[in-house]
């Protein structure tokens, strides 16, 4: 009897509804590099500022500028949170697992840029809130209102 089934593996290059984007593959391949570089630090602080520096750094002007406001903001907020990168994304930590952190808009080819929290942010309220946060710039209010967000993230 012969076999009648044929594969059922697809090329995602050829649909590009199917599969990885390129973007996505860059951010698990970069995720990977993390990952060994985080075990060759073991939790050195000041080598995580500096890769989050030079993330932040590399971003287009529109999310460059957020980003480090966004940085400065997380780190009087919330001091004790580790800064790392995340999927080549700057990212804060506690106790090694991220807490929140922020996308830009170039990232993945995105309209606006964004800043969310983890399941390991303590922002439960009641049966349902808001996780993340699109950004197209930052006033000051909504700088007051993510600084919050963070202190109550690691409460």
């Amino acid at each position: 009897m012969t076999d009648t089934k044929t594969s059922s593996s697809s090329n995602a290059g050829d649909d590009p509804n199917k599969g990885f984007t390129a973007e996505e593959k860059a951010a698990m391949k970069e995720r990977a590099r993390e990952l060994k570089a985080e075990e060759r630090a073991k939790g050195d602080r000041a080598a995580g500022e500096s890769d989050v520096l030079a993330k932040i750094g590399e971003m287009p002007e529109s999310d460059r500028a957020m980003a480090e406001r966004l940085h400065a903001i997380v780190k009087a907020s919330a001091p004790d949170l580790a800064p790392k990168t995340w999927y080549g994304m700057p990212a804060y930590a506690k106790d090694g697992k991220v807490v929140c952190f922020f996308q830009s808009a170039d990232k993945f080819k995105s309209r606006y840029a964004t800043f969310g929290f983890s399941d390991q942010a303590n922002l439960d309220d009641g049966g349902t809130w808001p996780t993340s946060f699109a950004l197209k710039e930052l006033t000051p209010a909504d700088e007051a209102r993510i600084g919050a967000l963070v202190k109550k993230a690691v409460s």
